[in-house]
């Protein structure tokens, strides 16, 4: 059954940034995301689409089709009250935020008391990225995963 829209695929995945590891799904439960669905970067989407079960590939993502480009202005103040993820933060630090478009991830620059400088920027903007990538499996998704736009069940939400 080759990868479309509508179906749940299950991959796991090696995510580098030229020669530098920056995540595995090795060990772990492996990926699943709704084809389609824009639950995974749209370079990854293209890549995945028409593939099969049992398929390997790498693919190399450029940053436009990832988190997009850098933008060295996207710095903002923000309550550290409002950084989630840690208990104690220093700069350069991954934070997790709440904002209008749902939770994003933030780098500190620097912390004070109250306040604490971060970058909006991905940390993974301005990166092309290659992925090696091996297709577990793929199925139809239930009218429940396209009505909510995501996968369930393993590597999915609501385990």
């Amino acid at each position: 059954m080759s990868i479309a829209d509508n179906q749940v695929v299950q991959f796991h995945y090696t995510l580098r940034d030229g020669e530098t590891l920056l995540e595995t799904s090795a060990g772990k439960d492996p990926a699943a995301y709704l084809h389609g669905h824009g639950n995974v970067i749209p370079g990854l989407e293209k890549a995945m689409e028409g593939k099969e079960v049992g398929d390997e590939f790498e693919v190399t993502v450029a940053c436009a089709d990832a988190y997009g480009e850098r933008h060295e202005d996207r710095t903002q103040q923000v309550p550290v009250k409002h950084l989630q993820g840690a208990k104690r933060w220093k700069a350069g630090m991954i934070a997790m935020v709440k904002t209008d478009q749902g939770m994003r991830q933030v780098t500190v620059i620097k912390v004070g008391l109250k306040h604490a400088m971060v970058d909006l920027n991905h940390p993974l903007s301005g990166k092309d990225l290659t992925f090696n990538i091996q297709i577990v499996d793929a199925r139809d998704a239930t009218n429940d995963e396209i009505a909510h736009g995501h996968a369930h069940g393993v590597g999915g939400h609501h385990h």
